[in-house]
């Protein structure tokens, strides 16, 4: 029977930060992807926060195919855009330090837009987006990935899950921030039912003879040797209009790939033709917007407010109790979560406690 423990945000985030300085990086910088991994748990996304730390990070550095030194290299930027190299870096590094440029750009030119090549997994979106909306501002950000969702009518897996995330401050206690995956679902939260054993919806994955998979542990397996694929925002097919999770996810693989010069679709796969580890050499764009460029910002957030409090408002379905607008359950989440912490499941604390041993971190205890 698995067993839930909680360990303090301020613990769990100076532990990733400590375990990433042991692996090469820099103080600062394992700071930054500390704090925006951490964000992650705060919000109750758990698919993207400490349960992914090992794997998608830290075995990534071990393996050689992320550097542990980002080196940030802007190698053109005109005005109100830039464009940037990662040189395969840290994702949240090289995320941080591209939207805050956005920013600085969109408060001198009223918008701005910085685009990256070579970059690696980035965190939540939903962070970059928050950093514009938090200065003011309304964010934008997308970035592709290692292919995943098959196209609709098809069940090869082309593009990555590819989140299209909005950003915009609100008069409330919360922005809103739309983070949200352009496939039903994204590899992290099936890992994270793998995690508890737990079955996935009919839907979610598809095989390539059509039928859905729903052991979360095959689904893993068949999207890494890319005999599985997910479905795309909408379903399989027409019908629930799939479609439109394709076009968007489409969308955000041409804005991640053409303007900087990128690689996309199954060149992300970070494996090369004899089946050796490479570089992701992922892409991702931000967009910064002054709202006092087109109205004062009081103005903008209590519009905003008042656009999500009717919409809370309004007639719900029977037998619900309430309905939710964009970061509102994140808001809730990190007010039920600020007391108790990172809830930690058994096999989760087993793969922290590795880490632990590994690098003599004996001060860190997760039991």
């Amino acid at each position: 029977m698995t067993t839930i423990s909680h360990a303090s945000f301020e613990k769990m985030e100076s532990f990733m930060k400590d375990v990433f300085i042991k692996v090469g990086v820099p103080v600062e910088d394992a700071a930054i992807c500390a704090e925006i991994l951490i964000e992650s748990d705060k919000r109750g996304i758990d698919s993207h926060g400490v349960g992914r730390f090992k794997p998608i990070y830290i075995d990534r550095i071990r393996d050689g195919i992320q550097n542990p030194v980002t080196n940030f290299e802007v190698v053109k930027d005109h005005l109100a855009t830039a464009v940037v190299d990662g040189h395969d870096g840290m994702g949240h590094v090289i995320g941080k330090k591209s939207m805050q440029l956005a920013i600085d750009k969109a408060k001198k030119y009223g918008i701005g837009m910085v685009v990256v090549r070579n970059s690696t997994h980035y965190g939540i979106a939903g962070y970059y987006a928050t950093m514009a909306a938090s200065s003011g501002l309304i964010g934008i950000t997308g970035t592709n990935a290692r292919p995943s969702i098959a196209p609709t009518f098809g069940v090869e897996n082309m593009l990555g899950t590819n989140p299209l995330t909005f950003g915009l401050p609100t008069d409330e206690d919360f922005p809103f921030v739309l983070d949200c995956a352009t496939s039903v679902t994204q590899r992290g939260k099936i890992e994270h039912y793998d995690r508890i054993n737990k079955t996935m919806p009919e839907g979610w994955v598809i095989n390539r003879d059509g039928s859905s998979e729903s052991d979360p542990a095959k689904a893993l397996a068949g999207l890494n040797k890319g005999i599985c694929a997910l479905a795309p925002l909408g379903g399989l097919g027409e019908d629930t209009a799939g479609y439109k999770g394709y076009g968007y996810a489409a969308v955000v693989e041409i804005l991640s790939a053409s303007l900087q010069q990128g690689l996309f679709l199954k060149a992300l796969d970070g494996i090369d033709q004899s089946g050796r580890k490479i570089p992701f050499h992922l892409g991702h764009f931000f967009i910064a917007v002054d709202i006092n460029a087109f109205t004062e910002p009081a103005l903008f957030k209590k519009t905003t407010g008042d656009i999500l409090r009717e919409l809370r408002a309004s007639a719900k379905a029977p037998g619900q109790e309430r309905i939710y607008t964009a970061g509102e359950k994140e808001y809730l989440a990190w007010l039920s979560r600020k007391d108790t912490g990172v809830p930690l499941n058994d096999s989760l604390k087993k793969t922290l406690k590795t880490l632990i041993d590994e690098y003599g971190l004996d001060a860190y205890d997760f039991d």
